[in-house]
């Protein structure tokens, strides 16, 4: 056989390449979305999952780990099947998308810490408070609700009497969501 036909030749049958790739796929989702942590500001679980997956079995591939091109690109298109698989069940039935990625979590209540959320998500208070920071939250008080959401992000809606207004000489005033004065039509 020369050497390009090796290239191309199956080391291993199809289905035997499929079902190493979803057990791994399957595996590495159930321990990336129930026993890692959410960090605020991280991509989604599945999304980064399908990431190291891909890499993994592309440099597998090119580096000649498997004895063939083909197992390389069986891998592939079987991790690449589960995650378009993933995403669109989870955009068609609302138990999928639970299932797959956490409910958001309320980690502040009108200006009160929600403590047994920030433990089970194993979040401190400093870095909550940085995170707060960086949205122009001096403190927690400022806070209307504060969730951590499914992709890790930190969605904060703040008190309306804490939002303020800055005037051209660096001053601020009070905003209470007064309306602004509708425009006036030209004179005639």
């Amino acid at each position: 056989m020369s050497e390009v036909a090796e290239l191309f030749a199956r080391e291993f049958p199809v289905w035997h390449m499929v079902v190493r790739g979803t057990v791994v796929y399957w595996f590495l989702l159930l321990v990336f979305r129930f026993v890692l942590r959410r960090d605020i500001g991280s991509m989604g679980v599945a999304d980064l999952l399908f990431v190291v997956l891909v890499a993994d079995a592309s440099s597998n591939a090119m580096q000649g780990e498997y004895k063939s091109i083909d197992d390389g690109l069986v891998l592939l298109a079987t991790l690449v099947g589960w995650n378009f698989a993933l995403d669109w069940l989870s955009y068609r039935f609302e138990p999928v998308a639970r299932f797959l990625e956490p409910q958001p979590e309320v980690l502040i209540r009108g200006g009160r810490l929600n403590r047994r959320a920030l433990r089970r998500e194993m979040i401190t208070t400093d870095e909550l408070r940085g995170k707060l920071r960086e949205q122009g939250v001096a403190d927690f008080s400022e806070v209307r609700v504060a969730r951590l959401e499914s992709d890790g992000t930190l969605s904060v809606f703040k008190k309306k009497s804490s939002i303020k207004k800055q005037n051209d000489d660096g001053s601020e005033d009070e905003d209470r969501h007064q309306p602004p004065e509708a425009p006036r039509p030209p004179a005639q």
